[in-house]
Formats: structure tokens, sequence, C-alpha cells
């Protein structure tokens, strides 16, 4: 079978799998992990083009994704008008005094010689600066928190149309990686993943206890949304129509017509991004990043500056972390910092990039289709297996609660299983690169 049949026969079986699950489960359940595998194929996307065009080890991916969740409240949530009355402009100028402390500080380092007065300026320059930036920020954000609490105690955002959010995310995430990687990129690959994992628990964690910002765990609901509500929808004399045509009930004709809205918003989104990445795969760009990545010392005495383009891949790539992030808020209506947890945002999307094949991006999707079935559909699939295998058990068994109880825990054990066998008989992945 040539690589082309054999590709396309991968994908047919995907299609097989979640076409089964339309039949059994319905398509309701079944688009739901459709969108979601849309979303993962995304980020799958944005991690391989670190790995798999540059050899850079990003295990910071939920902070870029949790950057471009943030993006969707900055944007579209409307202001609180009496948050800013309190003390907006005063969190602002907090946040104008902080910064400029921080380049003031860089100038004094940069500027000055070598030398002890080098080192007492730079503490003064830090110590007057954070004085400066507490009296200032500290007073506005306890002010503006105290403005409702309950339902608000947030600046809010621009109140502009969620799809602007989601290049926003890409951009609020391409900033923190372009600061990430003028720290980090240039030294060795360890110090690289210490880095963004670092990163990405401090932004979770300004996340979760600066309320002033995005009301911390308090979350923030009631996203808008880019497709119609399903209640306007079974209002809708034209839909109630359409649905007892079909014969169809509303609740569930509406959900499912907004869950194909969504997956073709998200569709648009990942075939622009795979032109654009296969282009630029294809691209002199692209030759010279594989050419870096398999030699960085060949490349660099070619003339390549090796470290600016480790820095240009790697905030490409976490831009697009940041787009599906945005995608994934949209998704759910609200931003919820605590399920920002390594195994879903990290792990599992490196699973999904390992597993379809580092380095080619159909890899990437294919992967993030299948490792997302899995994730959602083991378990339920694992509590039926365990109870036809213990069908035979006496009730009250303690091994036939004990292995019904280990149903939860099937996904884990799945996705290390998966990951084994693709290592062991396929290493390149399930579509490895050419």
């Amino acid at each position: 079978m040539s690589v082309n049949l054999r590709n396309l026969a991968l994908f047919a079986a995907l299609a097989v799998l979640y076409f089964g699950t339309a039949m059994i489960y319905g398509w309701n359940l079944t688009l739901t992990i459709v969108n979601m595998g849309l979303i993962s194929a995304i980020m799958a996307l944005g991690v391989n083009m670190q790995w798999g065009y540059a050899g850079l080890f990003n295990v910071g991916i939920m902070g870029f994704v949790a950057l471009g969740g943030l993006a969707t409240v900055l944007v579209a949530m409307p202001p609180v008008e009496a948050a800013w009355a309190a003390g907006g402009v005063r969190v602002l100028l907090g946040l104008v005094v902080g910064a400029a402390s921080m380049v003031a500080a860089v100038l004094v380092w940069t500027r000055l010689p070598k030398g002890r007065v080098r080192g007492i300026a730079l503490l003064a320059v830090l110590i007057v600066g954070f004085v400066l930036y507490s009296q200032v920020f500290d007073p506005a954000v306890r002010a503006v928190e105290a403005v409702n609490p309950a339902s608000t105690g947030y600046l809010g955002g621009l109140g502009l149309p969620i799809l602007l959010a989601w290049p926003a995310g890409g951009l609020l995430a391409a900033g923190a990686a372009w600061l990430i990687g003028k720290t980090a990129l240039g030294l060795r690959s360890d110090y690289l993943a210490i880095a963004t994992l670092g990163i990405s628990e401090i932004v979770i964690a300004v996340l979760k206890n600066e309320d002033w910002l995005a009301r911390g765990v308090k979350n923030v609901t009631g996203l808008p949304r880019p497709v119609p509500f399903e209640v306007d929808l079974q209002q809708a004399p034209g839909f109630r129509a359409w649905a007892a045509d079909w014969g169809l009930d509303l609740a569930t004709a509406s959900s499912i017509v907004v869950k194909l809205c969504y997956a073709g918003l998200f569709l648009v989104v990942l075939l622009v991004l795979v032109w654009l990445v296969e282009s630029a795969w294809r691209s002199p760009w692209g030759r010279m990043m594989r050419a870096i990545r398999d030699n960085e010392v060949a490349a660099a005495a070619m003339g390549k500056d090796v470290t600016r383009r480790h820095l240009q891949v790697f905030v490409l790539g976490s831009a697009i972390c940041g787009i599906a992030g945005a995608m994934m808020t949209t998704l759910d209506g609200q931003l919820t910092p605590g399920s920002y947890q390594p195994l879903r945002f990290t792990f599992l999307v490196w699973v999904m990039v390992i597993v379809g094949g580092s380095g080619n991006n159909w890899g990437a999707i294919l992967g993030g289709f299948l490792i997302w079935w899995l994730w959602v559909m083991v378990e339920p699939l694992g509590l039926n297996l365990l109870t036809v295998l213990t069908m035979g058990m006496s009730e009250g068994s303690w091994l036939k609660a004990h292995l019904t109880d280990a149903a939860a825990h099937m996904r884990l054990l799945t996705m290390g299983l998966v990951l084994l066998l693709v290592l062991r008989f396929s290493p390149r992945g399930l579509i490895p690169e050419k």
C-alpha cells in the first residue's frame, strides 16, 4: 500500500470511528467530541511546529492555552463601569509603573559598567519601583475587587465581538512566548522546558489569584457566543417548523445545530492554519528550519541565526496554541482557571503529536482527533467492559466492586498503553514525516 493510500485509510478509519459513535451514542455527544477534537488538532499543530519543525521542547502548553482563554474575557466581555470608576485607571497606571521599573532596571544593567555602582543603582531602581508600584496598584485593585464581588469584582473587557478574541488570544500567547524565548532560547533544551513549565504555572497562578483581571477562581461566565443560543432557536417559528418536519425534538435539534455551527467555525480555522503551516513547511524557511533541527552546528556554520529562527517558530507555535485556547473558552462559554491542568493541556497534547507523527501536520491532526476520542470514550467503554467481565461474580464481591471503581482510571491506562504501543511499533508516529 502506498503512503498516500495508507494515510487516507487512517483518516477513513477515524471517520468510521466517529460515525459509529454517533450511531451508538447519538450525534449530540459525537459533535461535542468533534468540536473538542478540532480544537485539540489545532493545539497539536502548534506543538508540532515547535517540536517537529525545530526540535523545541515546550512543556508549558497549558499556559499559552490559558492566555488564549483570558483573551476572550479581555476582548468580548463588556466593561464594568463601576469598577473602572473605582480604580480602573489607577490599575493601568500601576501596571505602567511596574513595566517602567523593569525597563529602567534593564537599562541600568546594560548601560552602566560592571562594578559596585551598577549593583547599587540596580537595587535602588528595583526598590523604588516596587514601592511606587505597590502604592499605586494595590489600593486600586482592592477598590476594583470590592465592586459587587459576587457577580463582577473585575474590570471586564472591551465588549467587542468574540471572534476577534481568537486572533487576540494568539497575539497574547505570542507575546508571552517572545518573552520566554528571549530569556531561554539559545540555552540547552532542558532550560527551555523548565522555563516554559514555570511560566505556565505562573500564568495559571495569576489567573486564579488576580480577581481584578478575570475574577480568579470565581470564574467569568456568560461569555458572548458567535452562534445562536439554543433557546433562541427553539423559539424561532421557522426552526420549530423545520424540526417538526424532520420529527426532531426541539431541544436535541437546537443543540445539534448549535454544535454544527461551532464545528463549521472551528473547521475553517483549522483549514486556514493547515494551509499556512503546510506552506511554511514546504518553503525555503521550512527547509531551513529542518536543517537547523537536524544539525544546529552545521546550520550555524552556513550563516543561519539559529537562536532567531528558534524564536520565530516558538512564537508561531505558541500563537496557534493561544488561538486554540480562545476557541475552547468560547465553546465552553466561561473562563475557569481551575480547569487548566498539565495532564489535559500539556501531556495529552504531546501524546497527540507523538502518536500522530512528529514533523507531519496531518499526523498531528490525526493524533488530535484520535487521542481526544480515546480520552472521552475510554472511561464509559471501560466501564461496560468491566461490567461484562464481572457478570459472573456475586453481588457484593470486593473484586467486582474494585474493578468497577477502577474504570475511572482507564483513561490514564489507555494513554500510557497507546503511547507505548506506538513508540514500540511505529516510533515515528502513525503518519511519519517524509
